[in-house]
């Protein structure tokens, strides 16, 4: 993919996201995390943590990189639990922060359609 392709699609999900929420503005990438997190453990609150919210784009992170983390079930309050199997080989906050948009983006491809 194109890196115009690539920031085009990056935006729409971004729009997506904001005007799914009724916000005013754009999301970031770790605002994306928090709300896949909410959608893959079913876990809905009308407040959460600051250990709840990092917990829950823990569990984004997981389901995002299945190849990366084996889901090994979940535990006695309901959350879901993962076991890393390979270590992510992208190297670099940028880099990683790029396989999360891109993954973030088949994400919601997938969703959508």
């Amino acid at each position: 993919m194109e890196n115009w392709e690539f920031d085009f699609e990056w935006l729409q999900v971004r729009h997506f996201v904001k005007d799914s929420l009724g916000q005013e503005n754009l999301p970031n990438l770790n605002s994306i995390l928090l709300m896949i997190g909410v959608q893959e453990s079913g876990i809905v609150k009308v407040d959460y943590t600051k250990e709840e919210k990092q917990d829950l784009m823990h569990v984004a992170v997981c389901s995002l990189l299945p190849e990366n983390y084996e889901y090994e079930g979940r535990d006695q309050d309901g959350w879901p639990h993962f076991k890393l199997i390979h270590r992510i080989e992208k190297k670099g906050v940028q880099n990683q922060e790029q396989l999360l948009k891109e993954r973030v983006i088949q994400y919601f491809k997938n969703y959508l359609n």
